[in-house]
């Protein structure tokens, strides 16, 4: 694992599924085009890891395959859920040395350079989806209490969750990690950006 100060950095992604990936992009794209997508921005959020040691979540074999293929380690969640995986990522990454652990949705076609956010000096850093109201990527540390709050307005249960631990917090907005794709909207947003 890399060293950034003297903090062991590990990046934990989630991934459920690349073939049931999507399925509120259904009225837009095809099965067979989301799972292309699914796979393609989960490959370049491994690619924004470069510098870190890879957890990826998942009880999908062919998810299994893909990340054993890229060189990840393999963590099997306990109980579905995305706050299930992000725990047992965390807990992986804290039994192989990791200090602290940048956790980060699978669905970020911008994703860059995830590395830089362990810089920050805060306990605690929460990046927010576009509409301020998800959480793209959450820095913690490996180890001592912390409760996932993905799910609704899940950027300000993170913060809420920081202040109850007593552990320092910071807000950092990034373009390349505030969209995530979810839905048609989300997807116009992207192609969107693609226009000269």
């Amino acid at each position: 694992m890399s060293h950034s100060g003297e903090a062991v950095v590990a990046v934990v992604v989630p991934i459920k599924s690349f073939r049931l990936a999507k399925a509120r992009l259904a009225q837009v794209l095809s099965e067979a085009e989301r799972e292309q997508l699914a796979r393609a921005n989960a490959r370049r959020v491994a690619e924004a890891a470069a510098g870190c040691a890879l957890f990826v979540v998942c009880d999908d074999d062919a998810v299994a395959t893909w990340a054993t293929g890229i060189g990840a380690h393999v963590v099997r969640p306990g109980e579905p859920g995305l706050n299930p995986a992000a725990q047992a990522g965390r807990q992986a990454a804290a039994a192989a040395g990791a200090t602290r652990v940048i956790v980060v949705h699978s669905d970020l076609p911008l994703a860059e350079a995830l590395l830089t956010l362990a810089g920050t000096q805060t306990d605690v850093v929460v990046v927010p989806d576009r509409h301020h109201d998800g959480t793209n990527a959450l820095v913690v540390p490996a180890t001592g209490e912390f409760d996932f709050c993905y799910g609704p307005g899940s950027a300000s249960l993170h913060q809420a969750q920081a202040a109850q631990r007593g552990l320092s917090c910071a807000v950092v907005e990034r373009a390349d990690l505030a969209l995530d794709l979810d839905t048609p909207d989300d997807l116009a947003a992207l192609r969107a950006l693609d226009q000269p």
